[in-house]
């Protein structure tokens, strides 16, 4: 039998990968909602149990040593493997009941998958969603979520991605804003007009562009990081936003600028784990919301809404 000590706490191994990925203790604290002297302590106690040195002390950011290096790589393997445990649990699952996560932007969350879920739930009442309102990227491959609704297609080989279709998306604003501002019949009359931003005003004022309207960065007078309050801004009267034609026009009665005005357009992928495919709970789902975005990107009744009017 080996010698070797394996007497540390497992926990403490999860707080160093932490550590590392996220760069520092204070902020591997906040990711593990915990406190920065909780951690400092668990890493101490690693370290004692290790009789080693993880990280070169006296520095700002978390330097690892060269035991520590050589300890994250398969600290790495060991959290690989204990998701890979997780999928295959998950995935073995053939139950209809559970619970699914499901990840989109907020205006997605908010907007277009309650209409979703009111067809998830009326067939499947055993399943729980809970609902992750994130502009970023969820990870699937380390379970953040289930599903995630986004606008890129995943390039990981490991997930699995359909094309729901692509959404028309144009300059909106409300009645009030356009009948203040004259309606200008040419789209070079709205060089002075105010456009609401959507987190970085510089790339959009490149797409605005491309649509025919001349505007500069000094257009963009509101810049929010929300794209619920994006609308509700449109809606408010306080300037034009680009914006998703279906919800800006099916769900707050926004006009287009100008009939001239050209469009853009914005896929909407679903994505899921290769291996989570195989749960019925997720598959099932899965399958669900994709034909309930369909329809919705078609301008057509849910399968739920349709059930409700026969």
């Amino acid at each position: 039998m080996s010698s070797i000590s394996t007497d540390f706490d497992w926990n403490h191994i999860r707080t160093f990968l932490s550590v590392v990925e996220e760069g520092s203790l204070s902020a591997a604290a906040r990711a593990l909602g915990q406190t920065q002297p909780t951690v400092s302590r668990q890493i101490s106690s690693l370290e004692d149990a290790l009789n080693t040195s993880l990280f070169i002390r006296g520095t700002r950011e978390s330097t690892l040593t060269e035991t520590g290096a050589a300890l994250f790589e398969h600290v790495q393997a060991m959290s690989a493997a204990a998701t890979q445990i997780s999928r295959i649990a998950t995935g073995r699952n053939q139950t209809v009941e559970g619970t699914i996560r499901v990840t989109a932007t907020d205006a997605l969350t908010a907007y277009v998958l309650p209409q979703c879920l009111k067809a998830l739930r009326a067939q499947h009442p055993g399943v729980h969603v809970e609902l992750v309102s994130s502009m970023s990227q969820a990870d699937i491959t380390h379970h953040e979520a289930d599903i995630a609704i986004r606008h890129v297609r995943p390039e990981q080989p490991d997930l699995v991605a359909q094309w729901i279709g692509d959404f028309d998306v144009s300059l909106y604003a409300s009645q009030d804003y356009l009948d203040s501002v004259g309606n200008p019949e040419r789209l070079a009359d709205f060089s002075h007009a105010s456009l609401i931003g959507f987190e970085n005003s510089e790339r959009l004022v490149k797409q605005v562009n491309s649509m025919g309207l001349p505007v500069t960065k000094k257009n963009f007078e509101i810049v929010a990081t929300s794209g619920m309050v994006t609308y509700e801004l449109a809606r408010a009267g306080l300037g034009i936003a680009l914006l998703p034609t279906l919800v800006a026009t099916r769900l707050f009665g926004l006009e287009k600028v100008h009939s001239d005005l050209g469009e853009m357009r914005m896929p909407i992928w679903l994505v899921t784990h290769a291996d989570v495919k195989t749960n019925a709970r997720i598959r099932i789902c899965f399958d669900l919301i994709a034909e309930a975005l369909k329809a919705i990107q078609a301008g057509k009744q849910t399968p739920f809404e349709q059930q409700q009017t026969q």
